[in-house]
């Protein structure tokens, strides 16, 4: 790693982790973005290691967003199943609301419940390490993201990657 890291690496370093918000307004955009621009700096060895890190953490979450739609999948597929009799409670409690009628939909109020709670989650731990990951770049910090599958190889030693170096 380079001894002197200059202002231009650290901003163009938290640049790569702050483009992944672009995903809010463009679809694939915080891959396409941080790719970018990793690419065309990359031979900067501090902006590789950052760009590296955030293609990584990025492609993790994914993962992880589809892993929560795989273990919600079968529960929402068996409750699918009940789509009519669901129909049916709503329709015959449109005139009064009644506890059996709460546990009818029970299910699908804990299914979406657990599924919204888990990606709510996902979305925070996402926000922190993204802005925590800004913020040692911008300070010419190395960062390792947690819990991130490491995808493409880093540079950076086991003892280095407790998010600061």
């Amino acid at each position: 790693m380079e001894t002197t890291i200059s202002e231009n690496q650290k901003n163009i370093s938290a640049f790569i982790h702050l483009s992944t918000f672009l995903k809010y307004f463009f679809p694939f955009a915080n891959f396409i973005a941080p790719l970018l621009i990793w690419t065309f700096n990359k031979e900067k060895a501090f902006v590789d290691e950052h760009g590296k890190q955030a293609i990584n953490f990025q492609l993790s979450v994914l993962i992880y967003t589809i892993l929560i739609g795989l273990i919600c999948l079968p529960f929402f597929i068996i409750f699918a199943t009940d789509f009519i009799s669901l129909i049916e409670t709503i329709d015959h409690s449109a005139g009064h609301f009644s506890v059996n009628n709460i546990q009818n939909l029970s299910g699908y109020i804990l299914l979406f419940g657990l599924a919204i709670l888990l990606l709510l989650a996902l979305f925070v731990f996402e926000l922190y390490a993204v802005i925590n990951a800004s913020i040692h770049a911008s300070r010419g910090q190395l960062y390792k993201y947690p819990l991130s599958i490491q995808f493409i190889k880093t540079n950076l030693n086991p003892i280095q990657n407790e998010h600061i170096s």
